[in-house]
């Protein structure tokens, strides 16, 4: 639950060009409905998003990701095998409690190589594979959020409850509010939040079209993006790369 004194002030972060807020619209996976019908979308509408990808999958539409960065859209690190807790079935031959720091730093720079050598381009954030950021078990258990801040501007985390405070964020665990199957309302409270905050919303999808399981629906993202052209509802929408430059270059400035 969301808890605590909202009349705290906070200090003011200051947004381009008047925006009150900013979003950007993250997908993970290199899921085939991405290219197929997310980026035609967003293309239309000249909205760029941020797609964390695993090598293997690129390689299934791989002009189509070309195309993508030329639209300038920011391609994201999603490791090389999506390792996450040894609970989900589909993980247990890469489970996260047999990993070690060293492997996942592995996990990590190889992505990055095999994403420049497939794409040319060197990914500068990264998302969590299933939100999770720990390795091994037990006592043993080492959170890898400090390799993640090495190697990352920033860090996108998954499935959580409130977007981030510019002037307070860890960009090596950004947080991001789940897109999956939402509605144009639900989506455009968790943005009226950011907008009284003054905050930066990061929306996490998977799949895009017209439903199924992780799905953010076309006829949600068309609403979307129209939305957040709109300059009179003061959002700046860019990728997790640009919005992170601009807040890690504000509190350089402050320093």
């Amino acid at each position: 639950m969301i808890s605590g004194n909202t009349s705290i002030q906070q200090p003011i972060f200051r947004w381009p060009d008047g925006k009150r807020a900013a979003l950007s619209l993250s997908f993970d996976d290199a899921r085939l409905s991405q290219t197929d019908c997310a980026l035609p979308i967003l293309d239309a509408h000249c909205v760029k998003a941020t797609f964390y990808v695993s090598p293997a999958a690129v390689e299934q539409r791989i002009r189509q990701w070309h195309k993508a960065i030329e639209h300038g859209h920011e391609i994201g690190n999603h490791t090389m095998n999506h390792p996450c807790s040894g609970n989900f079935a589909f993980a247990r031959s890469r489970a996260l409690e047999d990993y070690t720091l060293e492997r996942m730093e592995e996990e990590l720079l190889s992505a990055n190589d095999a994403i420049e050598h497939l794409l040319g381009v060197q990914p500068i954030t990264f998302a969590y594979p299933c939100g999770q950021k720990f390795v091994g078990r037990g006592e043993e258990v080492q959170s890898y959020v400090p390799l993640v801040a090495r190697h990352f501007l920033v860090g996108r985390s998954a499935f959580d409850e409130i977007h981030n405070d510019p002037t307070f964020v860890d960009l090596a665990q950004a947080t991001a509010l789940d897109a999956d199957g939402a509605s144009f309302e639900q989506i455009k409270a968790m943005i009226d939040h950011a907008l009284e905050d003054g905050g930066w919303l990061i929306l996490l999808g998977h799949e895009a079209g017209t439903g199924g399981r992780q799905t953010v629906l076309a006829e949600v993202l068309e609403k979307l993006c129209c939305y957040v052209q709109n300059p009179e509802n003061g959002i700046w929408m860019e990728t997790v790369a640009t919005i992170g430059n601009h807040i890690a270059q504000t509190r350089k400035d402050a320093d």
